[in-house]
């Protein structure tokens, strides 16, 4: 891996966390953080010129790597959530550790292009077809680390408990079967002991727990999972409620919301992340503010899904996180005005969320979502803030595009927020390393042609 960047870039324009983005910012870099950021009215002689708006590196919070493969091949016959399944089943039978990390790099490198400079990977595909485990029982893990080491983006893997194959109509859990025999570890002991053996090498990952959720993990098993993370500190994250059926099969279950048998298993905390969280009631809004957790939007998957609008101003905007989840595209700005796009639509009303909540969401909360939280003595999060002190990650966004051309500069966050997409995207560092220049990654030099020969292969 190439040393960090040593240098001084001007930015025309850069947002600094408030609502409206600065003009003339100074950002020094060394050693991989910024060793400060100024507010200054001209470029100083040797410092390069970053026209346009910067921003700090964007987060993206929940991200299934394999199911890129179903870009664009899911939308013939109509059907649901559940026929969707099926479609990436078949593509999780065909994965190994070699295919799984000639995707995922390519996945990675797409994500870099879109300014994305830490991905949080929901990882639940560990073992070899038929559930045996492979030699190394962490060779899927490992293969994930290396494709973001590859991509130059630091990456959380959120290991996956996936004990049960769901929840049928009457609330008893199913076996795993098929393809779903690749997720399983027999139970949360087994679970527990192959996540403590997983070292990841290089310091770009992180490891982090999850429980797929209330359909995968049986409420007698959560506790487990929840003090196992607990015990590490680790961020745990959770799928829930994603679909009316789920919520109406863990009542069947349990008699209680799936948030409900998360908060009585202790896995209810300001380091759990709820991912979608489209269909909670009052009291589940109630209990997941009070425990202070975040909320992980996917609005695109929720979208593709039909899976219905979340209750998104109900819930803080501080707790809010971004995801692209199944990558029917891969773009965090359109993630991030589809959060307000999508409570427009739910609640008549426009302007919940400006375009600087957004943005935080989009870059600081779900760098602390994944457990890149700042030291206590220098404050803030680790990564997402253009901040002396913080990880020196950027993302240079062109405004002279058709899309923002004419777009007033001194607004520019919300002329990128509801108008810019990942094609806008001109540079982008991540702990002081260029890996986009002009709109090119400089280690993946062909990440379209690598996506169109891995993923062809898995459906041949």
């Amino acid at each position: 891996m190439t040393a960090p960047a040593t240098g001084r870039y001007w930015c025309a324009w850069a947002w600094l966390g408030g609502d409206a983005p600065t003009r003339g910012v100074l950002l020094e870099v060394a050693g991989g953080r910024f060793a400060s950021v100024v507010e200054a009215a001209a470029p100083p002689e040797g410092a390069e010129v970053l026209s346009g708006l910067t921003l700090p590196g964007l987060a993206n919070a929940h991200s299934h790597a394999f199911h890129r493969a179903l870009r664009g091949r899911t939308h013939a016959g109509g059907g649901s959530f559940w026929t969707w399944r099926e479609g990436m089943y078949r593509v999780a039978e065909r994965l190994d550790p070699d295919s799984y990390l000639r995707l995922a790099r390519a996945v990675y490198a797409e994500m870099a292009l879109a300014g994305v400079t830490c991905v949080g990977e929901f990882h639940y595909l560990h073992h070899a077809p038929g559930g045996a485990r492979y030699a190394d029982p962490n060779a899927m893990g490992h293969a994930l680390v290396e494709a973001a080491a590859q991509a130059g983006v630091r990456i959380t893997l959120l290991d996956v408990c996936y004990l049960s194959g769901g929840l049928d109509e009457h609330g008893s859990h199913l076996p795993l079967t098929g393809p779903q025999r690749r997720f399983g570890d027999g139970d949360v002991t087994g679970w527990a002991e192959r996540v403590a053996a997983f070292t990841p090498r290089g310091e770009h990952a992180r490891v982090g727990a999850a429980a797929h959720s209330v359909r995968a993990v049986p409420a007698e098993d959560l506790p487990g999972v929840a003090a196992f993370a607990d015990g590490r500190r680790m961020p745990l994250h959770v799928h829930v409620s994603e679909q009316p059926a789920e919520n109406a099969a863990c009542l069947a279950a349990h008699g209680r919301t799936p948030t409900r048998v998360l908060a009585d298993a202790g896995a209810l905390s300001e380091r759990t992340t709820l991912v979608h969280a489209t269909h909670l009631t009052d009291a589940d809004v109630a209990a997941v503010r009070g425990a202070g957790a975040t909320v992980c939007l996917c609005p695109t998957t929720e979208r593709d899904l039909a899976d219905g609008l979340p209750r998104t101003g109900d819930l803080a905007p501080d707790r809010l996180s971004l995801g692209t989840d199944q990558h029917a595209w891969t773009d965090l700005f359109a993630e991030a005005r589809g959060v307000e796009l999508h409570e427009r639509l739910r609640t008549h009303r426009r302007g919940t969320l400006g375009s600087g909540a957004l943005l935080h969401a989009a870059s600081a909360h779900g760098h602390r979502s994944l457990g890149w939280s700042g030291d206590p003595e220098r404050g803030g999060a680790d990564a997402g803030e253009l901040r002396a002190g913080a990880r020196a990650d950027l993302v240079n966004v062109s405004l002279d595009g058709v899309r923002l051309a004419g777009a007033d500069p001194a607004r520019a966050t919300d002329a990128v927020v509801f108008a810019a997409t990942a094609a806008d995207v001109r540079h982008v560092m991540a702990d002081g390393r260029w890996t986009v220049r002009d709109g090119a990654h400089t280690r993946v030099p062909d990440a379209a042609h690598d996506l169109d020969t891995v993923i062809k292969e898995l459906h041949s």
